[in-house]
Order: structure tokens, then sequence, then C-alpha cells
């Protein structure tokens, strides 16, 4: 349904216990723990329509990370609520809270929670990897 594209830093560290994120900045610090990557190709506001509107619909969302052979995969879902208009960054959440910069809601998975030996690769700067979003495979025959 739509990709990005981000990138590593040496400040990657996803220990966060609740939430996963990606920033169009350059630079992070490592009290960005939730940070997953950086230069992100997009956020909330650059998904593509279709993406935004299965998402405020509600959908359960699978989303794939991707780093060469490395690869880690959860779920969230969209809301009516969210408005998808941070123009920096996106927020994964496995709470249910809601802001600008969220992006999904009730994730089965946080940062900490995520493949150590991808999370290890993208604390190499300039390391590129890819995030897809596809409609959750039971959800495929629901009309969209």
């Amino acid at each position: 349904m739509d990709k990005i594209y981000a990138y590593g830093h040496e400040n990657i560290l996803c220990t966060h216990k609740t939430t996963i994120e990606l920033t169009k900045e350059v630079h992070v610090t490592k009290k960005g723990n939730c940070i997953l990557g950086v230069k992100a190709s997009k956020a909330c506001i650059d998904l593509n329509t279709n993406l935004k509107r299965i998402i405020k619909s509600g959908n359960k969302i699978k989303v794939v990370i991707k780093s060469n052979n490395l690869k880690d995969c959860f779920y969230g879902y969209g809301d009516k609520n969210l408005t998808l208009l941070n123009k920096k960054a996106m927020v994964f959440r496995k709470t249910d809270f809601i802001c600008d910069r969220t992006i999904l809601i009730k994730c089965t998975k946080s940062s900490s929670e995520l493949n150590r030996d991808l999370i290890k690769s993208l604390s190499v700067s300039g390391k590129e990897f890819s995030i897809i979003f596809e409609l959750n495979d039971s959800d495929e025959n629901k009309s969209v």
C-alpha cells in the first residue's frame, strides 16, 4: 500500500517499551530511544491517500521492516481519530494514545521488541532500510 525508506544512525537504540518512531530528522540523540530510523522519505502527512483512508477506517495493517537479508514485522490498527498530519515523523504505538505523529495504535510490538540483529544493523549511520505497509492477510477480502 505504501513504502518508506529511512536510514540507520549511530544513536539508534530501539529500547522504548511502547513506541517505534521514524523521523525525517537527520540527527538524533540517544534520548530518542524509540527511533528506528532517520531521514525518512515520508512522515504521516506524506503517506499515499489510499493508505490514509484505510488507516482512518480502522483497519489492521501489517508493517514490514527490511534491511538487506534482515526483516521483522508487526501489526497495528488505524482509527478514525488519527489526523496523519505531522510533517516530520510517524509513531507506531502499543497504546491507543493519539496525537498528530501517531500512525497506528495497539501495535503488536514496540521498538524494544524488534529483531535485535536488525536493530544492530541500523546502528550504522547511513544504512538504508524500508518500511512496507500491507493490508493484513485476514482483511484482504474486506472492501477498502
